[in-house]
This record gives C-alpha cells, structure tokens and sequence, in this order.
C-alpha cells in the first residue's frame, strides 16, 4: 500500500490560498491547481484503497467518479446558511455502505484541511428511524457495544465523537449501563492527523490501519441496522 503518496504540501497550500480567497472569480482563476492539486489526488486515493477496503469488508465502495462518487464536491449548499462563501476550504472523501447513498451512511471518512485533518468513521447525524435503530442494538447487544469500542486496538487511536443529547432519550433507563452511549447522536469514532502524516508515502497504509482499529465499531453499526459488513 505504500507509495509515492497522492497528497503533498501543494494539496494544503490550495486549500488555504481558497481560505483567503474564497470566491467563484478566485476559484476560476485557479481551478487548474485544484484538479491537479486537490481532486486528482483524491480520486486517485480512492482508486488506490478500493482493494484494502475490500479487505476490510466487501459492503463499503470506493467510488473514483469525479461527481457523485467517494468525493465530496467542492461547492457548499448556501441556501440556508448565513455564510455564503461558495466554497468548502476542506476536502472530504467517504468510503459508504453499498446499501446507503448519503453522507448519513456507515462509512469511512478522510478529512483534509490545514486547520485539522482527520479520520473519522461509523455514522454521522443518522435520521431518527436509524439513531432509535441504533439504540435498541446497543440494549440488546451491550456486550457487543463495549466489546467493539474498548479493544486495546480502537482505544490506541481511536475516540468515540459526535454529538450527544443532554438527557437520556425517552423511553430508556436513566441507570441504564450505557446511558451516556444511548444518549449519543453520532456514532462516530475519530484520530486526529497532521499534515506530515497525510503528505508522507505511507499514509494510506496509516489509514488502512485505522479502519481496521475501527472494523468491530463498524460492524456492530451494520447488525444493528440489518446491513451486511
């Protein structure tokens, strides 16, 4: 898996440059140094890690296509938002559940950005038929909960994230065991990166290894939601 690396310091300098000048006049002037310095190396990643992917369970997708594949678009939905700079100053790749077409969808995620990269994996903002799902899974299998998320393996690089309800949700126990994992909202686990780690050849190695750190939380998502892993 190792190689040359598909991402370099030009990756990060573009998304900084597109911090400072974040407009369409900018973005055209320069759309040359993203496909060459941002979006070709990303979807060369994807290419590259469909066969360790594979490995890890044959149910998630790299999708290499330039729209609508592992890659999100550069482009931000400003219609409902206050901010209306065009663009995303951050590069996002998901590798999803063949089952699961959205950004909501068990997957594994890379997120670049000069401010923070990270990894980060499971299920984020589920809608609320699959979080009461999710939570019925992890009261009938609170030993496969804790098994997945306490392995010596995902606690070397691995965080549980994502946001949480104040209270337990209605309908379980306040005493319950689990009740500060019950009342989660993400199902999510995260490693921070640094740039040097990103930009060095044996990065996606790096990352093979935490999605394999992460495969028991990955598959228990899956039970819980009747997907295959």
């Amino acid at each position: 898996m190792a190689g040359t690396g598909q991402f370099t310091k030009k990756t990060f300098a573009f998304l900084r440059d597109l911090a400072e000048n974040n407009n369409r006049d900018w973005f055209q002037a320069n759309k040359v140094r993203y496909e060459e310095e941002v979006k070709g190396p990303a979807l060369e990643f994807i290419q590259d890690f469909s066969s360790p992917l594979q490995r890890l369970s044959p149910h998630f997708r790299a999708d290499p296509r330039a729209s609508g594949g592992s890659l999100f678009r550069i482009h931000r939905d400003i219609r409902f938002s206050k901010d209306k700079s065009p663009y995303k100053t951050h590069t996002g790749i998901q590798f999803r559940h063949e089952r699961r077409k959205d950004a909501h969808a068990p997957g594994f995620y890379l997120h670049l950005e000069p401010k923070g990269c990270f990894i980060g994996l499971g299920i984020w903002h589920p809608d609320g038929k699959t979080l009461k799902k999710l939570r019925e899974g992890l009261v009938e299998d609170s030993k496969g909960w804790n098994k997945a998320v306490s392995g010596s393996v995902f606690k070397k690089g691995l965080v549980l994230s994502g946001e949480s309800l104040v209270r337990p949700p209605r309908g379980y126990d306040p005493e319950h065991p689990l009740i500060e994992d019950l009342k989660r909202k993400d199902f999510i686990a995260v490693a921070p990166l640094s740039m040097k780690q990103v930009i060095q050849p044996e990065f996606m190695r790096d990352f093979a290894s935490y999605c394999r750190a992460g495969k028991p939380l990955m598959a228990f998502l899956c039970r819980a939601l009747d997907l295959p892993f």
